[in-house]
């Protein structure tokens, strides 16, 4: 039997007991208002990556927590089984925004709620699949894409970086180029169902879905009576500039998949499926003991009111412009892509040097900006909805510190960081 082994820092602690699944995080964070963070030490931080999207409000935002205060007092779990109030609202919400951008013509869905994004994928495979049955259970989604971690949206994501470890996976995925037309259509045989597809990939580096290339695929599954499946996962309720980012594209997929943002941290996630393909499943086909449990749902009934309240979208895309418009100005800055609030900066080369994003995303932690390298040479920026002009400015002018100083500047900066920073977790 091994000894016990005391630690005394908190680094040291982590890595004793925790499995290193995450490597070992460079910083404790124990409170945060707004768009500010503070670690054990005291010191702020500007949070522009929200938790990978989630915390859309930003951080202990009043109302929210009073909602959870008072749910916590009144009612925290009966199971699916029974009804309860707050999960009713949330729905029927959810139903209305996403059928605000096809407009009047937008069909009625119906909602299953899950406890995370991956959750909420696996559901709507799951759904896929019984809708058509046998012999149709293939799904296309796109290289460079991601789903989830679960062995089905894991093989659902198009990154074979992340497949090798697990093989073999869960059969019947196949994976196209992003934003093709012909791609997709070369890999639609007889058995293929559903297409699975994000509107703005998330982790594969924050490539948006061209507006034709939505529409297009939204035909061909027209045409071929397949189910069309968007993972609004990282981008739904108002980061992208719309509700969701399928509204774009003014189309209306079959089934929308929804978590991260919908509670502003509590761990809630959400399947949206028109009736017909909804009507698959019955009674037993899927469950979740926890999923639309009164505390996560009374969380996300107060994000969806204030979302409205504040005119999420439109703060997003102001403000998204506004971001967009200053990293563009920058020395070291090649190019801004994305949509809204959730944009990518590709570094130039040049100025990287022998630097990776994820290093320099490191050397903005220890300034006190927090990003992440979503990609060897892009740094995914995620703000709150709720971000100032200011605090933009403040961030930015971070960054424009970092990218000014020399390689070994960063590498002396990033002596007492781990390489955690950079993976995304769902």
């Amino acid at each position: 039997m091994s000894p016990i082994i005391e630690a005394s820092t908190t680094r040291e602690r982590w890595d004793r007991i925790m499995v290193g699944n995450y490597g070992t995080p460079p910083v404790t964070f124990v409170r945060g208002s707004g768009t500010e963070l503070f670690d054990e030490d005291g010191k702020r931080y500007l949070d522009f990556l929200c938790g990978l999207a989630v915390t859309g409000l930003g951080h202990a935002h009043p109302q929210i927590a009073k909602a959870l205060a008072e749910q916590a007092s009144t009612l925290l779990h009966v199971s699916n089984l029974f009804v309860t109030e707050p999960q009713l609202e949330v729905a029927e919400r959810l139903d209305r925004l996403i059928r605000s951008g096809p407009g009047e013509d937008g069909q009625t869905g119906r909602v299953l709620f899950q406890n995370s994004g991956a959750e909420a994928n696996e559901a709507a495979i799951k759904m896929a699949r019984k809708y058509h049955g046998r012999g149709r259970h293939g799904v296309v989604a796109a290289f460079r894409s991601f789903h989830g971690r679960t062995m089905a949206t894991l093989a659902a994501t198009g990154q074979p970086e992340k497949h090798e470890p697990f093989q073999p996976l869960p059969e019947g995925f196949r994976h196209a180029a992003w934003n093709d037309l012909d791609a997709l259509k070369a890999v639609l045989d007889p058995e293929v169902g559903a297409v699975l597809l994000e509107p703005l990939q998330g982790e594969g580096g924050v490539n948006p879905a061209e507006t034709e290339y939505l529409r297009g695929v939204r035909q061909i599954c027209d045409e071929r009576g397949l189910v069309l499946i968007l993972d609004e996962v990282q981008t739904g309720l108002g980061r992208t500039g719309k509700w969701f980012g399928f509204h774009h594209a003014g189309i209306q997929p079959d089934v929308v998949t929804m978590a991260k943002g919908l509670g502003n941290g509590v761990p809630i996630g959400a399947v949206w499926a028109v009736d017909e393909v909804a009507s698959a499943f019955g009674p037993g086909d899927h469950g979740s003991t926890f999923a639309g449990q009164p505390l996560a749902a009374s969380a996300a009934r107060a994000v969806l009111r204030i979302l409205e309240e504040i005119e999420a979208p439109r703060l997003a895309a102001e403000r998204g412009a506004e971001l967009a418009a200053l990293l563009e100005g920058l020395a070291g800055v090649a190019s801004v892509r994305g949509l809204g609030l959730l944009l990518a900066v590709e570094l130039d080369t040049n100025v990287l040097a022998s630097r990776t994003a994820p290093e320099v995303a490191l050397a903005c932690l220890n300034a006190g900006l927090v990003v992440n390298g979503v990609t060897p040479t892009a740094l995914r920026m995620a703000p709150p909805l709720t971000v100032s002009s200011d605090e933009l400015t403040q961030g930015v002018e971070i960054l424009a510190g970092i990218l000014g100083s020399s390689p070994c500047d960063v590498e002396q900066a990033d002596s007492v960081l781990s390489d955690g920073q950079g993976k995304e977790g769902e």
